[in-house]
């Protein structure tokens, strides 16, 4: 169908198929979308891209102007704070003109202060590591999935991928001559780790559903059909990976499901031996290992973990345990009902636990004794009322300093070194934000919503200061609210050509995601699910009654999981919201999580249930997934936007188009259909194009809610 010859958008064809499960038989008219191969399959994208670019032409010059907006406030040749290991500063530098980051290092001498490197000056000493730009040239998708340079500093382990699917090829570079070496290892997954004598390198493949399966080992200077399995997670649901202790004492080689963890480890000094098993899975309890040296001569393993038989809690505790006896775990930080432990980093002389508390995140420094015994802890203090911090790039085993990054809905993301000794902060980086951008005429709030059980769910909210709060303002309201992913208030340049037009910004925390520890992500979760899509419609109900907007003029966005959630409440409340925008949507839910053969799928249960098996989860499931679900006349619906990307591997490219389709024969008579057809699940690469996806999904809201 070429695009002069239609009248109206495209309406894929309906071939009946059926699904019975439960004893419960289904008729999916357009199942055959998954047929990838099928040229009528590619016909119908395309033609549903034809339309969307006929349906949106008049939105043109608006997305050229908010691309030039975001072009414009960034700062396009900067480089990282650089991160001191082994006698070397790491950084990456970006160029104005250029998609990707250039990885970089320079030599270090005694001073641990990092050098101050001015943008676009040349550095004396600079070695380019890595220049991205020049590996995606030619190609229109590029993605990096390992960047890990050998303690000796010689060999460079990365790993590409040109297609989006995920599948990256492994290659090894010698440093000091810049040559690659014949060592290429194809259809790796993430992360690889090196042996202390950087002979050996560890890596990970994939099996058929995409699940991370294998950790192999790879001997420099060998052919990769030489390569050993050490070790090979037969458990569909479990996950592996493998990385180095902060000491770089030990290799950890990780299984995780989505409730479930087991570790091994082995000596880096090592890599020919056998994995040591801490302590064996036991369903539900999750833990994470790293190792600690003590000044006495001593060194133990610190593991954070839930297992309430020892200690642990559904906020986690921390233990320490021999590394001799890796599974007697003596508790050293207590589980706290109110506090959700999410992360520690082991340095030398202190240990920083990164926390939850009352939606906000937060660091604790405890002082190390010479026996390894904590000391009295103390927080690193900030001011604004609504924030994140977390961990930043801490290389270095032995330091005096810990490097932290900090951000606000109206500060910009800012790295800081903290003296762990001196307890004091030091900005070593702000973002810059080009064209005067003062966060004084932006202010942030928190907003409470009810929802239908009575739970009350929190809001963070951004907006100009010069704002009537007399519901006339257009307000995009975001959501999520799976895995336990909480959506910390950070700051978007990007965002503020939404909020310079008048816009609310609001972050909707709902249940599914962590934002208040993890009995918020149990309540949002399995049988609990439907919580989520409530607490979202609460929470757009709340902002209309605050006077922050009226309906009409309320987006919703959400994306991949948050997808699910977009097509939920669009079914469940579609006199909620003004326009909604679905991005990469897990929308067909049930038919997915029903066919094991898929990518992740079996992983998923822990997530969403086991419908397969299970006929409860199965009736739940039905009940909310939104292609399911559409309803009979869907002529009511808001404007829906979605998009999604022919090779993504987490979210098939058919369950959308299978959405969409339904929505537009049940009634529904303003749904867009976007599909990349070079790109994967974040979407295409590079960071043009990330603004030009951002134009075009904020030129649509304001055309629809704003105009």
């Amino acid at each position: 169908m070429s695009e002069g010859a239609m009248a109206g958008p495209p309406a894929a064809k309906r071939v009946a198929s059926e699904r019975t499960q439960h004893g419960d038989t289904v008729v999916d008219e357009y199942a055959w979308l998954a047929e990838k191969d099928n040229p009528d399959t590619i016909a119908y994208l395309t033609a549903e891209n034809a339309w969307t670019e006929r349906a949106t032409a008049g939105e043109a010059s608006l997305r050229d102007e908010i691309f030039t907006e975001i072009k414009s406030r960034v700062q396009e040749t900067d480089l990282s704070v650089p991160a001191r290991r082994h006698g070397w500063w790491y950084y990456t530098r970006t160029v104005e003109g250029q998609q990707y980051p250039i990885r970089c290092r320079v030599a270090a001498g005694d001073d641990p202060t990092p050098p101050v490197i001015k943008p676009g000056v040349p550095v004396p000493g600079e070695q380019v590591l890595l220049d991205e730009n020049e590996l995606a040239d030619g190609h229109d998708f590029f993605a990096l999935g390992t960047f890990s340079v050998t303690a000796d500093g010689r060999y460079l382990a990365y790993a590409d991928d040109y297609a989006g699917d995920e599948r990256f090829t492994l290659r090894v570079k010698d440093l000091p001559s810049g040559e690659l070496l014949d060592d290429e290892v194809p259809n790796t997954s993430y992360g690889a780790a090196w042996s202390a004598d950087s002979t050996h390198l560890f890596y990970l493949t994939v099996d058929d559903a995409w699940r991370p399966d294998k950790v192999w080992r790879h001997r420099i200077g060998t052919k990769a059909a030489e390569d050993v399995v050490v070790y090979q997670e037969p458990d569909e649901r479990f996950w592996v990976g493998v990385g180095l202790t902060r000491s770089e004492r030990y290799l950890l080689i990780e299984s995780h499901s989505k409730v479930t963890s087991e570790v091994r480890y082995l000596a880096a000094d090592d890599p020919t031996g056998t994995p040591t098993l801490v302590r064996a899975r036991k369903q539900d309890v999750e833990y994470e290992v790293d190792h600690q040296i003590i000044h006495n001569g001593q060194d133990r393993l610190l593991v954070l973990h839930n297992d309430s038989e020892v200690g642990g809690g559904e906020n986690f505790a921390l233990a320490a345990a021999p590394v001799d006896a890796p599974g007697d775990w003596t508790p050293i930080i207590e589980h706290a009902a109110d506090t959700r432990l999410l992360d520690f980093d082991v340095f030398a002389d202190h240990l920083v636990v990164h926390r939850r508390h009352d939606v906000l995140t937060g660091l604790r420094v405890y002082p190390l004794g010479a026996d390894g015994a904590l000391g009295t802890p103390h927080d690193i203090a900030f001011t604004e009322p609504i924030y994140t911090v977390e961990p930043d790039a801490n290389l270095e085993y032995d330091t005096g300093t810990f490097r932290l990054t900090y951000a606000s809905l109206v500060t910009p993301r800012s790295v800081y070194d903290y003296d762990l000794a001196q307890r004091h902060l030091v900005l070593r980086k702000r973002q810059p934000v080009l064209g005067g951008y003062d966060p004084d005429q932006y202010e942030q709030f928190r907003e409470w919503a009810t929802a239908p059980d009575g739970t009350k769910v929190p809001i963070s909210v951004v907006a100009r200061k010069d704002l009537v709060r007399d519901g006339s303002a257009p307000c995009l309201l975001y959501g999520y609210g799976s895995y336990e992913i909480s959506i910390d208030p950070g700051f978007q340049i990007d965002r503020l050509s939404l909020l310079d037009r008048g816009f609310v910004y609001a972050i909707a925390h709902i249940r599914g995601g962590g934002e208040l520890g993890r009995r918020w992500y149990e309540d949002g979760k399995m049988l609990h699910k439907k919580n989520t899509f409530t607490d979202f419609v609460a929470c757009a109900r709340r902002m209309v009654e605050a006077g922050w907007t009226s309906t009409p003029r309320l987006a919703a966005l959400g994306g991949s999981a948050g997808g699910l959630l977009m097509g939920a409440v669009a079914n469940e409340a579609p006199d909620a919201f003004g326009a909604i925008y679905a991005a990469v949507p897990f929308v067909d839910a049930l038919n997915s999580i029903l066919d094991p053969s898929l990518p992740l799928t079996v992983i998923e249960w822990d997530e969403w249930g086991d419908p397969l098996h299970d006929a409860e989860v199965y009736r739940y499931m039905k009940s909310y997934s939104p292609y399911e679900n559409v309803a009979a006349d869907a002529s009511n619906y808001p404007p829906i936007y979605v998009e999604t990307s022919l090779n993504d591997t987490r979210v098939l490219y058919h369950e959308p188009a299978k959405w969409v389709s339904r929505l537009r024969a049940n009634g529904a008579s303003n749904v867009l259909l976007w599909t990349e057809m070079e790109a994967g699940h974040g979407g295409r690469s590079g960071r043009y194009q990330a603004w030009h996806d951002r134009a075009r999904c904020y030129a649509w809201i304001i055309d629809t809610v704003a105009r």
